[in-house]
């Protein structure tokens, strides 16, 4: 495996993700921000954010499988959510959830959440972007 995940001590011990990502692949993957878009482009979970962070990280699962790759070899995730409050959290969780016990993993790679007012279509309500290392 080319990543190692680390909650190096000193920082905060956060239980879905890890602080630091530690790479030693040759072969970095850059995975442009994943929407809930079916692979024929239907939308998927009109108005559930739940439904919609699923879908997006099992496209991202989807983009590293056909390059050799998985979620084991993520080393920095990107996830902008349209209009994010804290209450929202239970939601991603859930969709966090069902996408991993489909893809048998737990995308735990250091992650960046951000809010955004827009994504570039007005039905997605989350993005997620990954960089990858494989060896």
């Amino acid at each position: 495996m080319a990543v190692s995940l680390v909650n190096p001590d000193g920082l905060p011990q956060v239980s879905v993700y890890r602080q630091v990502a530690v790479a030693t692949g040759s072969r970095l993957v850059f995975v442009a921000g994943q929407v809930a878009r079916d692979a024929d482009g239907r939308r998927v979970g009109d108005g559930d954010l739940a439904a919609q962070v699923e879908q997006s990280y099992l496209n991202v699962g989807t983009a590293l499988a056909a390059v050799g790759g998985s979620f084991e070899d993520v080393a920095k995730l990107t996830i902008y959510v349209v209009d994010w409050t804290p209450d929202k959290m239970p939601l991603f969780r859930d969709g966090l959830a069902r996408a991993s016990a489909k893809l048998g993993v737990s995308p735990a790679a250091p992650a960046t959440l951000v809010g955004v007012a827009a994504l570039a279509e007005p039905d997605l309500l989350v993005e997620v972007e990954a960089v990858a290392v494989l060896d």
